[in-house]
């Protein structure tokens, strides 16, 4: 019921919405008969069924070598989130990670659910990275290697400065904008990226969830995780599990709105490195997180549910992003219309305020300056809607009868000639 109520709502969802359905079809359709490709390619979908979607954008060599590598990277974080492992265990494992990729008999039995089969079958993910090419094994291992040792640097401390935040995120994120970097140079698609502008694409995105994630991740058990720095939530309250109790609502707003500010400082470098992509499937690739990302950091600003439950974006939205994006115009459009709705819960009274209208204020000029952006409807900050319930039903019951017409005579893909099959 919530769901028809979110498209009554939101019209403009529908469609969208009906295509990322079918895009999920499809790529189930699309797991490789080999039992290491058909372990990995199904274990994707599991452990993040977003990225199994937004992967379908690249050709099937480097589908293959991204989908390792973050697999690879999924299973080292599984091994650093289990608070449960000793750090006198935890430790040697993150620090020999990118040698256990060569071994088709390693495994180790750590996380829970799907991450679990992940790590206690993990010899399907070493024999698929050993099929890979010699320049793709090299990205990944050395990407590996050096986040396994970041990752054990930060068991034992605390992320107490910006400046740790910022050697964090580098490790955990940072470097995997890194290693996408050097894997579309690898596939003789791009030229290689500087680390500076890789390194930002993983930190807005990392920034992001540790923003999203604040009450899951201090409520972990047995023992919390905390990734907001010391530097900057010590201004507001005495712990920082003191953000989600009622009665620091306003120091948690102002806390909040510090760290999406801190976050926003990367955007204009993921502009300018989506900016200088040459292929349109790694575009996409890359630019859905980022928008999604922005849009995330809209809605979590100034929004004191972050410290009570979940913030993100409803599923139709999700679904126009994905639908719509294409090219790096429509990305522009995205994260102005995103800027530009985050710019209108700035309260001048924040103490921040300032220093937040200013990044926007330069997001939204690079936007201006190289997108289309008066040329174009906004579809995020929209008007009402001018479709009635009942129209809106009829219109979703005929596409689904098209859209299943369609996809029973032709392979479905998402967003354009990108998602070759296998």
């Amino acid at each position: 019921m919530g769901s028809l109520r979110a498209i009554l709502s939101n019209p403009d969802d529908l469609y969208p919405l009906l295509k990322l359905k079918m895009a999920a079809r499809h790529a189930e359709k699309q797991i490789p008969p080999e039992p290491q490709w058909g372990f990995c390619y199904t274990m994707l979908q599991k452990v993040s069924r977003s990225f199994a979607l937004v992967i379908q954008q690249l050709d099937t060599d480097l589908r293959d070598a991204v989908c390792i590598f973050y697999l690879v990277l999924r299973a080292l974080d599984t091994v650093e989130d289990d608070t449960s492992i000793a750090t006198e265990v935890k430790v040697p494992i993150l620090m020999a990670f990118h040698q256990h990729v060569y071994d088709r008999e390693w495994h180790f039995s750590c996380g829970t659910n799907d991450y679990r089969v992940l790590m206690d079958e993990f010899h399907h993910v070493s024999t698929a990275f050993l099929e890979l090419g010699r320049s793709y094994q090299q990205a990944i291992e050395d990407i590996t290697m050096r986040m396994g040792a970041g990752m054990a640097k930060f068991i034992c401390k605390e992320v107490e400065t910006v400046g740790d935040y910022n050697e964090y995120c580098h490790y955990v994120a940072g470097l995997v904008g890194l290693g996408l970097s050097k894997l579309f140079h690898a596939s003789e698609k791009e030229d290689l990226a500087s680390d500076a502008l890789s390194n930002s694409m993983g930190l807005f995105l990392q920034k992001t969830n540790i923003i999203r994630d604040y009450l899951e991740d201090i409520n972990e058990i047995p023992k919390s995780r905390m990734f907001w720095p010391r530097q900057i939530w010590s201004k507001y309250v005495n712990r920082l599990e003191d953000l989600k109790d009622e009665e620091n609502s306003v120091k948690a707003g102002r806390c909040l709105n510090d760290m999406v500010t801190n976050a926003l400082t990367h955007a204009e470098d993921c502009l300018t490195y989506m900016a200088a992509l040459r292929d349109p499937a790694i575009l996409r690739f890359c630019a859905i997180p980022q928008i999604m990302a922005i849009g995330t950091l809209a809605l979590c600003y100034n929004n004191i549910q972050v410290f009570r439950g979940v913030v993100k974006m409803r599923r139709g939205l999700t679904a126009r992003v994905i639908h719509g994006t294409k090219t790096m115009s429509d990305v522009y459009e995205a994260f102005y219309d995103f800027s530009r709705m985050l710019k209108s819960k700035v309260d001048n009274s924040d103490p921040n305020a300032r220093k937040t209208k200013e990044q926007l204020e330069a997001i939204l000029k690079t936007c201006r300056d190289y997108g289309t952006i008066n040329e174009r409807k906004s579809y995020i900050i929209r008007a009402e809607p001018k479709y009635s319930s009942t129209s809106v039903i009829i219109i979703f019951i005929i596409l689904a009868i098209l859209l299943a017409c369609l996809s029973s005579t032709r392979p479905y893909n998402m967003c354009g000639p990108c998602g070759e099959s296998r």
